[in-house]
């Protein structure tokens, strides 16, 4: 959950709130290691795909065992040590013995699909039935260990892949304080960003994001209800995919809101992160929601990767992200304009934040009556840890120290005081912001379009645990939230060195399409940088 958005959107325009300020850049004070420049990285694997990955299973160059121990090794020297940017929360003690069967099926002429043998992380928000904690990055949840495999997480075990471990996450997927630093957890500290180790990966993605865009894993499993995949994706450089809600399952994922909830793929490239959303898809019987995806739901998205699908589309591009905004990243969005308009799509012109904007404090009003409605169960499910919200907000009370040294737990406490889903005030929000749907339908339908475009988000702002997140603006992320509909970000080019991703969004169940066109895009400009693992923007030690 990026909840920033609430107040670009007016849903908290009426609270007494703590200045977003952007603070003064510096190094966290609850992370580790030092703060020196990662700039001649030799990882031997770095920003390798899958399919290269497997050519080399193939002609036995690499084994599943080898590269996984490299990775392993990776995040012990660089983000749990090192340069220390815990993105991961815990390490998979059994994924050697993963790989290592994964090797032997593969020589006895077994492969499971797209992912076998390929090392996987995923958010600890997502249950895994095996020796990892599931906690949403909160010591509350410190020992509790899930009974059963969410449902994508059988997903991927069956398409092969190697959990090698969970990712860190603004605790509670961020759905916890009004005023969060973006990437902070109890459980696992600080996030922080690849690019400038001072600036904030936002979230709640974040270790998602941040690990994939380290080379710490080959791809990552992040959650989003607004914007939780889409923000950190962009603000770390790499590609992130928002699904329909219903094409993946959500049981066994700690949750926010059942009506904007979902997983979803985030990856180095386009190609990489269609392989994962194909492998994570399946009809859940316990999740009535993905039914609906019987017919619509794929299992290979790879077929529309094309790099001529931009000719011939006509695509909006929201107009607000031209006037009056960073010049720097109006000028990123300019040039992406002129690139799809150079690759045969037409661009109309459309403003479809206008539209949606007054839905803001229906969606908030959602959330706050799903997300009681939705931990009570999961927490009642917890067998060690605490049970129901009520125990939650107790807990966290009690030791405040610990768990809230930064912030506090208003949104917890904000959504504890909503009553039942039976409510009318959450009948009535619920209509609103879902009528989303229909603005983006008659949007394209009127304009006669296949997508629309826009900025992902700003580039990221400091660190700052005392005021919480700056508001870096251009944020893209609400109407497909709200509407439950597909959205991928793909790298679009980067400020002073800070990434800045370009957000497609269509129609529900247009994965396909999107992928399509956000590959053809990538193919062409290529925009993504590796990390260099830079200190500061502007480093204040002048030695």
């Amino acid at each position: 959950m990026n909840r920033k958005n609430f107040l670009r959107f007016g849903s908290l325009a009426g609270m007494t709130l703590t200045a977003w300020g952007a603070g003064s850049c510096s190094n966290p004070t609850n992370t580790a290691g030092n703060n020196g420049s990662a700039s001649t990285d030799t990882f031997e694997w770095k920003e390798l795909t899958i399919e290269q990955i497997r050519q080399r299973f193939k002609d036995g160059s690499l084994s599943s065992r080898q590269l996984t121990e490299a990775y392993l090794n990776r995040i012990r020297e660089i983000d749990q040590a090192g340069i220390g940017l815990h993105a991961v929360i815990e390490i998979n003690p059994d994924a050697l013995a993963i790989a290592e069967e994964r090797d032997k099926e593969l020589k006895e002429g077994k492969a499971r699909g797209a992912l076998h043998g390929i090392p996987v992380l995923i958010k600890d928000n997502i249950d895994t039935a095996d020796q990892m904690k599931t906690t949403a990055g909160s010591l509350a949840l410190a020992n509790h260990t899930a009974q059963k495999d969410a449902f994508i997480v059988q997903q991927l075990r069956k398409a092969g892949a190697v959990i090698i471990g969970k990712t860190n996450l603004s605790e509670w997927a961020n759905f916890r304080s009004t005023r969060s630093s973006s990437g902070w957890s109890s459980r696992g500290g600080q996030t922080r960003n690849p690019y400038f180790l001072d600036r904030s990966p936002c979230g709640s993605s974040s270790g998602s994001a941040t690990a994939v865009a380290a080379n710490l894993c080959m791809v990552a499993v992040g959650t989003e209800t607004d914007g939780s995949v889409i923000a950190p994706a962009s603000f770390c450089g790499i590609v992130g995919m928002k699904p329909t809600v219903g094409l993946l399952s959500r049981s066994g994922i700690i949750p926010i809101s059942a009506t904007q909830d979902t997983a979803g793929p985030m990856a180095r490239t386009v190609t990489d992160a269609a392989l994962l959303l194909g492998a994570l898809t399946g009809v859940d019987e316990t999740d009535a929601v993905t039914s609906q995806s019987k017919e619509k739901g794929l299992s290979d998205y790879t077929a529309f990767l094309k790099k001529d699908s931009l000719k011939g589309k006509r695509i909006g591009y929201e107009a607000s992200f031209l006037k009056g905004r960073h010049e720097a990243v109006v000028a990123l969005y300019q040039q992406a304009i002129n690139t799809l308009k150079e690759q045969g799509a037409e661009m109309v012109e459309v403003e479809l934040l206008k539209a949606t904007r007054p839905l803001g404090e229906a969606e908030f009003t959602v959330l706050l009556y799903e997300f009681k409605d939705g931990l009570n169960k999961y927490l009642g499910t917890v067998s060690n840890g605490v049970k129901s919200m009520g125990e939650l907000i107790a807990y966290n009370k009690k030791e405040a120290a610990t768990l809230m040294p930064y912030f506090q737990q208003e949104l917890v406490e904000m959504s504890m005081a909503k009553g039942e889903l039976s409510d009318k005030e959450y009948k009535e929000a619920l209509s609103k912001s879902t009528s989303a749907r229909n603005i983006i339908d008659e949007l394209l339908q009127k304009n006669k379009l296949d997508a629309i475009i826009g900025t992902s988000y700003g580039p990221a702002g400091c660190i700052d645990l005392v005021n919480g997140d700056s508001e870096p603006g251009f944020y893209f992320a609400p109407p497909a939230a709200m509407a439950g509909y597909p959205h991928i970000t793909v790298p679009m080019g980067d400020v002073h060195g800070l990434p800045v991703g370009l957000s497609f969004i269509a129609g529900a169940y247009q994965e396909g399409l999107l992928f399509s066109l956000a590959y053809a895009y990538e193919q062409v400009t290529l925009k993504r940088k590796v990390p260099e693992y830079k200190p500061a923007l502007y480093p204040t030690d002048k030695s």
